[in-house]
């Protein structure tokens, strides 16, 4: 019987493309970058699965002319946005995703991206570098501290979670919004608000962990941001489109933000150039689970869907 042939767009880890290749005939691409709407199609049609980043985008223009052949998708990320989840199960394509393994690195962004825009990182680092640093006094790039600071997490799931963990380690006060509150064990003290309005006006800090859907965009926006304090930070390590882009560099640029931490952008690749000007804003390029031990998890989770796929099971973590 012929191996099942599996499309991959995007360069995944060498522990994954071993495994990959002990199971199955595998279309790689030579150059590692987002695949065109025109790619997808025409691969749907040589391949009978396909395992594809955020990058690769299944619309439902897309998911309408795909070929028969295509039998599942099996994400290499957690979000599924990318997904047109309705058309494709109209298809009967089978969706997958690859959650739990990314969540304490993706945490560790969030924590590093605050502390980084509390603290001036981005400034201090030009100081540095540039050969401006001349003086020092008691007034010279005060910032904000972590330590003992309210922490608000919108979106109290596995990465939220994890965050509210690492954020106790600095004796921060945890407070949460999410779609329902949680059980005392996985609350862990944290201080649910049914509210998100109410609970923004409580923080110190803001960080951002929950789906992007109709919903959710633009989350907060211009009047959310009057709701925090003054002088909060805000941090977002989830999806670009949660926060309205404009109204932040709006409100940094009024004082009334102080600072934020952004590892997405609503544009993806490339970022918000508005935003590059601005040193209270600390970029990075959307690598919350780029590290060597959770992209290998990442990839050996795609993997697992795809074996139980074709030996008949229901993969573990089906979406669609």
């Amino acid at each position: 019987m012929a191996r099942p042939k599996v499309w991959l767009p995007r360069r995944l880890s060498a522990a994954t493309l071993e495994r990959a290749r002990a199971s199955y005939d595998l279309v790689e691409e030579p150059v590692d970058k987002p695949a065109t709407a025109a790619r997808i199609i025409e691969m749907s049609a040589l391949v009978d699965a396909m395992i594809p980043c955020h990058s690769e985008q299944f619309t439902a223009e897309v998911a309408a002319v795909l070929d028969p052949r295509l039998k599942i998708i099996a994400n290499h990320s957690v979000g599924v946005d990318h997904c047109d989840l309705a058309a494709l199960r109209a298809r009967g394509i089978t969706v997958t995703n690859t959650p739990d393994v990314l969540s304490d690195a993706t945490a560790e962004i969030a924590m590093l991206l605050m502390l980084g825009a509390a603290r001036r990182a981005v400034e201090g680092d030009r100081i540095v570098r540039s050969g401006a640093w001349d003086s020092w006094s008691p007034a010279f790039m005060v910032g904000k501290q972590v330590s003992g600071a309210r922490l608000g997490i919108v979106g109290m799931g596995r990465v939220g979670r994890s965050l509210a963990e690492k954020a106790r380690g600095f004796g921060m006060e945890i407070h949460y919004h999410n779609r329902a509150e949680l059980a005392a064990d996985q609350a862990k003290g944290a201080v649910y608000h049914a509210s998100l309005d109410q609970m923004l006006g409580l923080v110190d800090f803001l960080s951002l962990h929950c789906p992007i859907t109709p919903q959710t965009r633009n989350l907060i926006d211009a009047r959310r941001f009057a709701l925090l304090p003054k002088d909060a930070v805000i941090v977002n390590t989830a999806r670009g489109g949660l926060i309205d882009e404009a109204a932040l560099l709006a409100a940094i640029g009024s004082g009334h933000i102080a600072a934020a931490g952004l590892d997405c952008f609503a544009q993806e690749p490339g970022g918000n150039r508005a935003l590059a000007g601005e040193e209270r804003i600390m970029m990075l390029p959307h690598i919350g689970s780029a590290t060597r031990k959770t992209r290998d998890a990442m990839g050996y989770r795609a993997l697992d869907n795809l074996d139980a796929y074709f030996s008949g099971k229901q993969p573990r973590d089906l979406v669609n």
